[in-house]
């Protein structure tokens, strides 16, 4: 599948927004980030384009409808690069640990050393990149402490929905890696205890703030785990080319 190259220029113009969207009559008008794909592949309308890799499609799902509305245009140059990305099966397992190695070691760290857990988030941030059940089952220590403390230290139980919404590239990680690595335990295990842990760090977090100030607090925390996601989805696309 390859690029209409007459239709890209549609994406200077387009609004990415939240959810399923009407297919275009005349001209792209609004679209989540993988109807975008699908737009300029000449693909039917939909949010997974068969020229897309099904993990990184999973990922951007979910995180293009937790983003704002602002915050999701950042997307916008990943469109072309989404295509194509469909290649073979070892590719998405690939691609399923590089999401599970980024939740262990990016996402969830992040969240613990903003909750006061650095210790934790050090420990997680020094492990062996997450590739193979073998190294999860090494890391399964780690991330189950990091799991525990950030649990203990989250001792209300609250969470503004802006802070669900904050940790929610995380949870993406995790749901796109199920496609190509459900029936793996070890991977399952290290998912579970990574994606746990940011989580609770991320309530934890919410819970010491208040109000206006709460987003204040989150914000340098959330844009540093955009920029992350982002070159995270940027070497998914590299995988297999």
């Amino acid at each position: 599948m390859s690029i209409i190259e007459e239709r890209l220029p549609y994406l200077d113009a387009l609004q990415l927004g939240r959810g399923s969207h009407d297919a275009p009559s005349n001209g792209m008008v609004e679209a989540c980030v993988m109807e975008a794909v699908a737009y300029i592949a000449n693909e039917p309308w939909s949010d997974a384009p068969k020229c897309a890799s099904p993990v990184i499609t999973s990922f951007l799902v979910l995180w293009n409808d937790a983003m704002s509305d602002e915050d999701r245009q950042m997307l916008k140059p990943l469109i072309p690069k989404l295509v194509g990305t469909r290649t073979t099966k070892k590719d998405e397992e690939t691609r399923a640990w590089m999401c599970t190695d980024w939740l262990a070691r990016e996402c969830a760290p992040a969240w613990l050393r903003l909750a006061g857990l650095t210790a934790q988030a050090e420990a997680l941030e020094v492990l062996a990149p997450l590739t193979s059940a073998a190294t999860a089952r090494k890391a399964q220590p780690m991330l189950d402490q990091a799991r525990k403390d950030s649990a203990a230290a989250w001792a209300a139980v609250w969470a503004a929905a802006w802070a669900d919404a904050a940790w929610a590239a995380a949870w993406a990680a995790a749901r796109a890696a199920a496609r190509a690595a459900a029936r793996d335990a070890a991977w399952a295990a290290a998912r579970d205890a990574a994606r746990d842990a940011a989580r609770d760090a991320a309530r934890h977090a919410a819970r010491d703030a208040a109000g206006a100030a709460a987003g204040a607090a989150l914000a340098p925390t959330t844009k540093g785990l955009q920029a992350s996601a982002l070159l995270l989805v940027e070497r998914m696309c590299d995988v297999g080319r």
